[in-house]
């Protein structure tokens, strides 16, 4: 007769030898790439499992997706820390886990006081067969009426509380920073428009509260899917 294989044991956390770190389920990742020069995996920890002898474990992840690996591709909106939770399962050797990492909320993101190597944030589910995207449309903002990305900094008007990017309203980011108060061109004449702006850092919360909305849907390009 064949002969069976070991049960594995399902454990809640793991102590990772090679980075001396305990992973637990819930816990986001940081998986080692199978292609040199390529940064790594993001994923969250659904389950861990291990031997009868409590060594090899593996670990049942859930992938984060870059915008980048995404059917769409990056656009000109997606942060770049920005991440997307797939529909993507595997199983893993725990041995490829290279750290621990922290994937906040679109709205926890934008209050950070510094943005950390291992810092990531998710605002989108996203189903790797068919590109689509949970919610599938965004607020927008500006002239240019696209998403808010947390890495371009905006002015807010005092009247409207609409939030532009400096260059949409014929400024640099720069002169941005200086400026004490703003007034959009239909709140004010056009010759006090630039009077703005210290709001660039504050009340970000209200950057995703708009009226419009852009509906984020996939393009044709094609989709490259992660080894496993």
């Amino acid at each position: 007769m064949p002969k069976q294989k070991a049960p594995r044991k399902q454990l809640k956390s793991y102590k990772l030898k090679h980075i001396n770190k305990t992973i637990q389920d819930g816990d986001a990742v940081l998986m080692r790439s199978s292609e040199p020069g390529k940064p790594s995996y993001v994923a969250r920890v659904e389950a861990i499992e291990t031997d009868a002898r409590g060594s090899h474990a593996k670990v049942r992840v859930r992938w984060y997706y870059r915008p980048e690996e995404s059917i769409g591709g990056r656009r000109q909106f997606h942060g770049a820390k920005e991440v997307f939770l797939s529909d993507h399962f595997d199983f893993q050797s725990a041995d490829t886990i290279e750290g621990k990492c922290k994937v906040h909320s679109f709205s926890s993101y934008t209050k950070l006081d510094s943005v950390g190597n291992d810092d990531f944030f998710c605002r989108f589910e996203y189903n790797s067969a068919t590109g689509a995207f949970d919610p599938d449309r965004v607020a927008v903002f500006c002239k240019c009426e696209m998403p808010y990305n947390p890495d371009d900094l905006m002015v807010q008007c005092e009247e409207c509380s609409e939030w532009f990017h400096p260059s949409c309203i014929g400024t640099t980011i720069e002169e941005a920073k200086k400026l004490d108060n703003f007034y959009c061109e239909e709140c004010s004449p056009q010759e006090q428009n630039l009077h703005n702006s210290n709001s660039t850092s504050k009340n970000r919360d209200a950057k995703v509260n708009g009226k419009r909305s852009l509906e984020v849907t996939k393009s044709k390009n094609k989709h490259t899917k992660r080894p496993g």
